[in-house]
């Protein structure tokens, strides 16, 4: 077998001193995982590198951060047996090799003391149980049990060992596969396919924190609908986000039928893909349409309709990012407005009048570049004249949208009058009049019956103040 050695791969000063330290300590250590997976696979350079040591990963660390010349700090993890070095922009992390045995209920493992082999047996897939030596007499040297390196080439995802027992033990690691095949374009092997199939009620055990992180990943991938078509295969996706594959599927009645709003989605997010990498503008691309599937309905008259889905759609997102344990904040308030206004565009690019212009203006305020780039993500027709006319039809809303901010400045809309001024114009205290008196000025500087400034909204609210019953303080 030829050996292969990759010393190019650890030019950086940290190896070196990583290399002195296991001399001194009389131990074995070897670089391993994602490091040297993106070295192979030419992926740039990468930030975060573990070491395993055939010893102790945390006095590897201490001994290496003695020896640097500038001082740094050791992190200590004394529940997982593991240490972290951050020295030069990278996130060094060391451990000792182990070997693992797992329980039905739980995937954290009883842990022990292993040699390298049987470190390289608990990896998740054979592209990342590959080892690169930091030992002064094989240094660089390819350590690769399972033909990682075979399988980096022929661009294939497989367990180390019976895939059956690497998901039950760990079921995160179905997630994992679905994401380093959809951001690798990597196919998973069709025995470990299988196996996630029928291990995908195991995902239960998983922190919801835990499956979220992946997501983001399978998201932020260059096109993530192979994550979601996977997952969707697996049955990983109906007990992850089922609110996603209750869309799948084609009714039809008295010859009327309906897209499949789950493929339909699935090209919106890689439309959108190719022009933002903003992750919440991406989950909302994901998640615009969910509201479709509780509204569904058909009528003889109009067919099939699903009104007011944007309005369900953006309370089910509440409901989703609560349940999945995802940030309850402006994170989710954004994606609910992308969901909630999703339609909005659509409508008015038929029609673009000032008046609409401004009430989007105001609907959205600094959002509405992201609002209209979902938008035109969401156009998936095949019908290139269609296709044409939509976008031209978004363009002509976009043009429309900066002539009207430009003149109206309704962006962000702050009203002219206050309620103070309102209170200390007609001597009154809070009350309800206050609040109709702003709504009648805002609605008539969004129709355009108004200027969108101080002096005519002060004569309206005067004139509204007295179809009120309210007068004037002398």
């Amino acid at each position: 077998m030829q050996i292969h050695f990759y010393k190019e791969a650890l030019t950086a000063t940290i190896f070196e001193y990583i290399t002195k330290a296991s001399a001194q300590l009389g131990v074995k250590s070897y670089v391993i995982g994602g490091f040297v997976r993106d070295f192979i696979l030419k992926r740039g350079t990468a930030k975060d590198i573990d070491v395993v040591a055939v010893g102790s990963g945390i006095d590897l660390a201490k001994k290496v951060a003695e020896l640097l010349p500038n001082k740094v700090k050791v992190q200590v993890f004394k529940t997982y047996g593991t240490a972290m070095l951050r020295v030069d922009g990278l996130e060094v992390e060391f451990v000792g090799a182990r070997k693992e045995s797992y329980t039905e209920d739980s995937r954290n493992p009883s842990v022990s003391s292993g040699s390298l082999e049987e470190d390289q047996n608990r990896r998740d897939f054979t592209i990342n149980a590959m080892a690169l030596s930091l030992n002064a007499d094989d240094f660089g040297r390819l350590l690769d049990p399972f033909n990682g390196m075979g399988d980096l080439e022929a661009k294939v995802l497989r367990t180390p060992l019976d895939p059956d027992i690497t998901y039950s033990d760990d079921p995160l690691r179905m997630l994992r596969a679905v994401r380093f095949s959809s951001q690798l374009g990597f196919q998973i092997e069709a025995t470990s396919l299988a196996a996630i199939e029928r291990n995908a009620h195991r995902i239960a055990i998983i922190t919801k924190e835990r499956c979220v992180d992946e997501l983001h990943k399978i998201m932020l991938s260059e096109k993530p609908s192979l994550g979601f078509l996977t997952m969707e295969e697996t049955g990983l996706l109906q007990l992850i986000l089922p609110e996603l594959t209750d869309l799948k599927g084609v009714d039809e009645q008295d010859g009327q039928r309906h897209k499949d709003n789950f493929y339909h989605t699935l090209e919106v997010v890689d439309n959108i893909s190719r022009t933002t990498d903003d992750l919440w503008l991406r989950w909302a691309a994901l998640l615009h349409d969910i509201g479709k599937a509780p509204t569904k309905k058909f009528s003889k008259k109009h067919g099939w309709t699903f009104h007011a889905h944007e309005f369900v759609g953006a309370k089910m997102v509440y409901k989703l990012f609560k349940r999945m344990k995802m940030p309850l904040n402006e994170k989710m308030k954004f994606v609910q407005k992308m969901v909630l206004l999703s339609s909005r565009p659509i409508v008015l690019a038929t029609d673009v009048t000032d008046s609409a212009v401004r009430r989007l203006l105001f609907d959205t305020g600094d959002d509405l570049d992201s609002l209209m780039t979902l938008c035109e993500a969401d156009i998936t027709t095949k019908n290139p004249v269609k296709f044409k006319k939509y976008h031209q039809n978004f363009k002509l809303v976009r043009e429309k949208v900066k002539e009207v901010e430009a003149r109206d400045h309704v962006r962000n809309f702050e009203p002219p009058i206050s309620g103070e001024l309102i209170m200390e114009t007609f001597g009154i205290k809070p009350c309800r009049e206050i609040g109709r008196i702003k709504e009648v000025i805002k609605e008539a500087i969004l129709d355009g019956d108004i200027q969108n400034a101080y002096d005519p909204a002060y004569e309206l609210m005067l004139k509204t103040g007295e179809s009120l019953g309210l007068q004037k303080k002398e």
